[in-house]
């Protein structure tokens, strides 16, 4: 059985939590390989970024993060009060623990900041949210990241996205590492999903 832990700040992006709720029940319905994805956050309900209400399942605090193989981070947004939340103590010393175990750390969106501010991105690949000027990418190469404007880049243990749409590729390369190539590509056919050309992962998002 492998245990993946989502972890949930207020104001987080509702499509990103779904796509790791459903590779992974889909994964533990259908593919080689049982999980058991578990989220928690820091209050006991949040508000989502479009004011969807959630009811927190378990408090980070009382969690044992040894027993987690791996760590999924959905992104939110500023307006819904992601960062105070996604940047707090708590938060970040979360992700240092994954990191210094060495566990797979999945990340959608904007939630590379939170990486970044956790001094776990220095010198590596990554990417994130931006636009021309965009001044998450600053955030994020303040951080000592190597910026890379592609969809979904992966650096050792790491993997970052640059928005809500990639969320799901993000999904099923993390069940890639957890499991295997063949069983990540059984659960997306089960899924419907199609597999995105190289060119798409090649394609810069800000033209």
């Amino acid at each position: 059985m492998k245990r993946i832990l989502m972890l949930l700040a207020n104001g987080v992006e509702p499509l990103e939590i779904a796509a790791f709720t459903d590779v992974f029940g889909w994964a533990d319905l259908v593919g080689e390989t049982p999980f058991t994805l578990v989220h928690a956050g820091l209050r006991p309900e949040i508000q989502t970024t479009f004011g969807l209400h959630l009811r927190i399942s378990n408090r980070l605090e009382d969690l044992n993060l040894d027993e987690y193989d791996a760590l999924a981070l959905p992104g939110g947004s500023e307006p819904a009060g992601f960062y105070e939340e996604a940047l707090s103590r708590p938060y970040l010393a979360a992700i240092q623990h994954f990191a210094d175990a060495g566990k797979p750390i999945a990340s959608v969106c904007v939630s590379s900041i939170a990486l970044g501010a956790a001094g776990v991105l220095e010198g590596r690949n990554a990417t994130v949210y931006h636009q021309i000027g965009g001044k998450r990418m600053k955030q994020l190469v303040d951080t000592g990241a190597r910026f890379l404007d592609r969809p979904v880049v992966e650096d050792g243990q790491f993997i970052t996205s640059s928005g809500p749409g990639t969320a799901s590729e993000v999904a099923f390369l993390l069940l890639e590492r957890l499991s295997s190539v063949d069983n990540s590509l059984t659960v997306r056919k089960r899924m419907r999903f199609d597999s995105p050309s190289q060119h798409w992962f090649d394609t810069p998002q800000v033209m």
